[in-house]
């Protein structure tokens, strides 16, 4: 059977890159399809978004050759509080405070803005011979076979490969035509995203306000701009999303408070609902699902991201030991390995964050004090509050090769 890639990509817009760099520096024809034109979002303007990038993600983007053309903007994160707290209020006198200091591997993680992540990668992608990139294409049907799985483009092509890999999102196509229903269901909260320029320096602390009404993430980016992501209620939130730029700024105020001084608006606001949505599995016949395709978190922790590089590792490594054995990268029993890798670490992951939220946006005076109490101990427990700092970067137990920052 003639193959146009070992591995065909559908989705372009930060695991889909990751994961064909991965694979074809380990000698891995890869064909990523992006719905997207190349450059419009690597040149664009700064529009709010940015991620929350763990340690373990930063040891892949260097592995993979993106760190250090990434280097320069990305935002240390070295410190990260905790609270509990009402709008106006402040924050609870019980908080959980953790420095990147209690550990050995540096900052906590970094910020990095979306137009700077994926202008990286595209700039990765176009310098590495085996990867071809189709932007401005989407996948309209898949066909698998016993030898490969052929895809047909909205442009009429038809390409094959040994392995489809969905990293297309919670929408994701792929699943949808390879048959895996989701399971999933809404929080009643939308998330409110921008970012914000304010008089003082953040000095590179990330903040977590749970309110009644849901989380308040303050995240510090490059110069004194933090990035903001705030889940309302939907209802609230829809009327916050309506109001005009100097009446937002002032429902904000109250629940950012003043210890940045004063702040405006940098760059553009949007919201997107809430909800969590995993997949019924992570593999089908010649079909893996890598990301938000996989598993659509809450952003409480902004682990989304995260979970993705994550997978990326795991599927990338378990392919390229396939592929130098000698094996069918595509059969049933190879990609199951990265299902039994992958789904049960990131189903634990996505129903501990539904727990957090669920626990924490409301306002009942009993589970204010068990949850107050909560982050009180784990703050007197050195080596629990360790465990914790080590898990949200990703460094806990033994994660794959690329995210030890180690080539497969």
């Amino acid at each position: 059977m003639r193959y146009d890639a070992d591995v065909i990509i559908t989705g372009g817009g930060l695991n889909g890159p990751a994961l064909a760099l991965a694979l074809a520096q380990a000698g891995l024809p890869v064909t990523v399809i992006d719905a997207q034109p190349a450059t419009a979002r690597a040149e664009a303007d700064f529009d709010g978004r940015a991620y929350a990038l763990a340690i373990a993600s930063k040891r892949l983007l260097a592995a993979v050759g993106v760190w250090d053309r990434l280097a320069r903007d990305a935002q240390p994160i070295n410190e990260i509080k905790t609270s509990d707290g009402r709008p106006g209020e402040g924050p609870s006198r019980f908080f959980l405070h953790f420095d990147s200091a209690e550990i050995e591997e540096g900052p906590m993680g970094f910020m990095v803005e979306d137009r700077h992540l994926y202008a990286a990668f595209l700039e990765a992608m176009r310098a590495e011979p085996a990867i071809t990139h189709l932007p401005a294409t989407t996948v309209t049907g898949q066909e698998p076979g016993a030898a490969g799985i052929t895809v047909t483009l909205s442009d009429g092509q038809r390409l094959t490969g040994r392995v489809l890999a969905g990293c297309d999102g919670r929408q994701s196509g792929t699943a949808t035509r390879a048959g895996i229903g989701r399971t999933g269901w809404g929080y009643g909260q939308t998330a409110l995203v921008c970012a914000v320029a304010h008089e003082r320096p953040h000095g590179g602390i990330a903040h977590q306000f749970f309110m009644p009404s849901g989380p308040l993430a303050i995240l510090p980016l490059k110069g004194n701009r933090s990035s903001i992501v705030w889940s309302e209620r939907d209802g609230t939130a829809k009327a916050i999303a309506a109001l005009g730029d100097a009446e937002f700024l002032e429902v904000l105020r109250p629940r950012f408070g003043d210890f940045l001084g004063a702040v405006t608006l940098a760059g553009k606001r949007f919201s997107y609902p809430l909800n969590l949505t995993l997949a019924n599995a992570y593999v089908a016949s010649r079909v893996a699902l890598v990301g938000d395709a996989a598993h659509g978190v809450h952003p409480i922790a902004g682990q989304g991201l995260n979970l993705g590089f994550r997978d990326v590792g795991a599927l990338a490594e378990v392919v390229v030991e396939a592929h130098r054995r000698g094996e069918d990268i595509g059969a049933e029993d190879v990609l199951a390995r990265y299902q039994s890798w992958r789904r049960f670490d990131s189903t634990l992951l996505a129903l501990g964050m539904d727990t957090v939220n669920r626990l924490f946006s409301n306002d009942n005076p009993l589970l204010r004090g068990v949850r107050d109490l909560g982050l009180g101990l784990v703050g007197a427990l050195p080596p629990l509050k360790r465990a914790f700092i080590r898990q949200a970067a990703g460094i806990a137990g033994t994660p794959p090769r690329l995210l030890q920052g180690r080539a497969i």
